[in-house]
């Protein structure tokens, strides 16, 4: 009977000890900064790790804070631009608690602080901001001015125990009417742009046709003068092989132009001629040596020929 109580006893002993134990100690991770509390008053600041010791409550209590980067997103807010655009930017920043003891005598937790640092990157983001133009922000000075917001919301930042690690403009744009009346504006500057290139081509167009016809005239003309002079010198040719023609026989001369006679004058068809049948048109039907006709003058010589 008396060792069962002992036995009692010792767990008894034993239980009290340990929720005494676990009451009197507290761990720190890796990750996080320990305040401690006595009677609602920082007694003491732990940022190392480990297993550390404290009175139980309600005589000390134990705030843990982390140590690690923090994120806080922003709800998208209208700016007027220094071009005096209105946008509509959408920021979120990250930040990490550097000083837990000011930390806690400022804000006491992450959600005042949260709400604290919003505050404060939403008014450095419109001042800051309001002096730049809608293009220097998408184009050319984003990150500089994205800088100058993290830099302006750090030393406000300090007297909370808080330091932003990052700045980041998520989107910068125009707002929805305006976006609309933007493309509207945007559409007609190209489609007037692609008026004046198509009137631009038309003209160049029919500036390169008056310039073919121009030169296709000139050619032709070209080529037509080419013609007649190479037609006179084949008529001059011509008139020089029937001078000698002639020269050499005047009778063969006589019958060949008979023969260019008969073949103009008889055509195909309905050919009608009224003559003598003795005429001399007829000397040549009695064959290529018919005798001259008596009174008929030998054939005029052939003019001489042309001179190119």
């Amino acid at each position: 009977m008396n060792g069962a109580m002992i036995r009692i006893g010792l767990l008894v002993v034993v239980g009290v000890a340990a929720v005494v134990f676990y009451a009197m100690t507290f761990v720190v991770q890796q990750t996080q900064s320990a305040l401690v509390l006595r009677f609602g008053a920082v007694r003491s600041v732990v940022t190392a790790p480990g297993l550390y010791f404290k009175l139980p409550a309600p005589f000390e209590q134990v705030t843990l804070l982390d140590n690690r980067i923090l994120d806080l997103d922003l709800p998208a807010q209208e700016i007027i631009a220094s071009d005096q655009k209105r946008l509509v930017v959408d920021a979120f920043t990250r930040y990490r608690i550097s000083d837990p003891l000011r930390f806690y005598q400022a804000v006491n937790n992450i959600p005042r602080a949260n709400s604290q640092l919003a505050s404060i990157v939403n008014g450095n983001v419109r001042s800051v901001l309001a002096e730049a133009s809608f293009t220097s922000m998408v184009r050319n000075d984003r990150a500089r001015l994205m800088n100058r917001i993290r830099d302006e919301v750090n030393r406000e930042a300090a007297r909370f125990g808080m330091t932003v690690v990052d700045v980041r403009l998520r989107r910068v744009d125009l707002p929805a009417a305006n976006s609309a009346a933007v493309f509207q504006r945007m559409q007609t500057e190209r489609q007037r742009e692609a008026a004046e290139a198509r009137a631009l081509g038309a003209q160049q167009a029919q500036e390169i046709r008056a310039r073919a016809d121009r030169e296709s005239t000139v050619i032709v003309a070209e080529a037509q003068r080419r013609s007649d002079e190479i037609r006179g010198q084949g008529e001059g040719e011509r008139n020089r092989v029937f001078a000698e023609a002639f020269g050499k026989d005047e009778e063969f001369f006589t019958f060949y132009r008979s023969m260019q006679a008969y073949e103009a004058s008889i055509k195909a068809g309905d050919t009608k001629m009224v003559l003598s049948p003795d005429s001399p048109f007829f000397r040549f039907f009695n064959g290529p040596n018919a005798p001259r006709p008596e009174g008929q003058a030998a054939p005029a010589a052939a003019p001489a020929p042309a001179r190119p």
